[in-house]
């Protein structure tokens, strides 16, 4: 093999480890903040459980997941608007479920109406959820704008950057850099 093919090698190389190292940089400051809230929780979607008390210990924002999970054959889920789950009933529904395993996405902020379609609902399969916007990120993570410059001032949170040394690391010592 030439000198020049060799060094086209090392430069093509040199230049896949600096993508992966750019894309993991970017991963690793993109926070992932969608919460797969499981219904009942370990007692999962069936009669006599108090999910209100459940839902009132939970916080749910725009993004996050709502999961029921329960005997298939046994029992459904349905998203009915406030007068269907306060009188147990269909009227208005939304939409239905009925796979044992159920990944529900919340994505706007506003009052979810859960039930059970099978008459259950009278024994306490329902739940009403309250979904929150996203919050406003930290004034730290926010650009600071100086009057004098219009440059953008780039803040790293510190666990972002702790996590952004890492993988520099991993990658150095991974392919022999160091």
């Amino acid at each position: 093999m030439s000198k020049s093919s060799s060094n086209s090698n090392s430069n093509s190389n040199d230049h896949i480890l600096l993508l992966v190292f750019i894309i993991s940089g970017l991963a690793v400051l993109t926070p992932i903040l969608a919460t797969d809230h499981i219904v009942g929780a370990n007692r999962g979607w069936n009669p006599s459980q108090n999910y209100t008390l459940w839902a009132n210990n939970q916080t749910f924002y725009v993004g996050d997941l709502i999961s029921f999970r329960y005997q298939k054959n046994q029992y459904n889920v349905f998203e009915v608007n406030q007068t269907g789950y306060d009188n147990c009933t269909l009227d208005g529904a939304v939409g239905n479920w009925s796979s044992g395993k159920d990944f529900i996405p919340l994505n706007q902020a506003k009052r979810y109406y859960f039930i059970c379609g099978n008459g259950q609902c009278y024994n306490g399969m329902k739940v009403s959820v309250l979904v929150h916007p996203l919050p406003s990120p930290p004034k730290a993570a926010v650009s600071a704008h100086n009057s004098s410059s219009d440059a953008a001032v780039l803040v790293v949170p510190q666990q972002g950057f702790r996590a952004l040394a890492v993988s520099l690391a991993m990658l150095c010592f991974g392919f022999g850099w160091v």
